[in-house]
């Protein structure tokens, strides 16, 4: 019977900084070796996940962690490590802490180019990869508005005025009802006296801010060395609507590297989130059926 909440866990992470902790949620048998590894967006968290996780924690055991930086999780003292090579630290020393050889990884967005960069180095314990709605080629377009919103110090009175900003932010969700849409919000939020206030560092967006166009060409290079080292079974979903994928993006990811297979998600833009059970059931028919 698949559970309604999950266990919550910790695990000690290390940054040139010093030590924090990242906290994450864990579905199904803890003792179950089939583990499926789940990370969320920039400014999103582990908690994206519930609906998948409740599907799929019968043949799986589900992790969801809050990237440091956000949630539950510590904050670094040094704001200029939030960046992929931090991010596949800590999630290697979650799989650790998990005691399993080998996991399945879905990423959304920055989960997915984090997958990337673990999936693509030699000796990785990625056995099957999900990307959602993310490759190696960065939209600067897109990218700018991301950073539009990213680290603004945003305070909500009510509730309902938070789930209607996200609302006009991120359309791309593609959430079907007012209470999804509130589901989505009440996730990231967190009380700050009598208002409401995003639950993640302000900070997160420092080395976005710091990015130039020969730092980030430099980066997608690097995304597509690591993509096309990736040797896993690798699914690719894009939303039909996206402005960080897009389809030019998608067909050379089928073409290289791991080949993914691509699927693209009607009615969605960026990025696909799993409330619906269509999306679910791609996500599942993929892993039972990889390797």
């Amino acid at each position: 019977m698949a559970l309604s909440e999950p266990k919550l866990g910790a695990v000690q992470c290390v940054s040139p900084a010093g030590l924090h902790t990242m906290r994450y949620a864990q579905w199904g048998d803890p003792r179950n070796p089939q583990v499926l590894l789940c990370v969320h967006g920039l400014t999103r968290v582990g908690r994206d996940f519930d609906h998948l996780a409740r599907a799929l924690c019968e043949r799986y055991r589900v992790v969801c962690p809050d990237l440091v930086g956000r949630g539950r999780s510590d904050w670094l003292r040094d704001p200029s490590y939030y960046a992929v090579p931090q991010y596949v630290g800590d999630l290697t020393t979650l799989i650790a802490r998990l005691d399993v050889e080998q996991v399945s990884w879905l990423g959304t967005s920055l989960g997915g180019m984090v997958g990337i960069g673990l999936a693509g180095l030699d000796q990785s314990p990625i056995a099957r990869l999900v990307l959602n709605d993310v490759g190696p080629r960065l939209e600067i377009a897109a990218l700018a508005r991301i950073g539009n919103y990213v680290g603004v110090n945003q305070r909500f009175a009510r509730l309902e005025q938070a789930v209607e900003y996200l609302r006009s932010i991120a359309q791309g969700f593609g959430m079907r009802t007012e209470a999804e849409w509130r589901e989505i919000t009440s996730s990231v939020l967190k009380r700050d006296g009598d208002e409401w206030v995003f639950h993640y560092d302000p900070k997160i967006n420092v080395p976005m801010r710091a990015l130039t166009a020969e730092s980030l060409a430099a980066a997608e290079q690097m995304l597509w060395k690591l993509y096309d080292a990736i040797h896993c079974p690798t699914l690719l979903l894009r939303g039909a609507n996206s402005d960080l994928l897009t389809a030019e993006t998608a067909a050379e990811m089928s073409r290289r590297g791991p080949r993914a297979q691509v699927i693209t998600i009607p009615d969605v833009g960026h990025a696909p989130m799993f409330f619906d059970s269509a999306q679910i059931a791609i996500v599942r028919d993929f892993l039972l059926s990889a390797g």
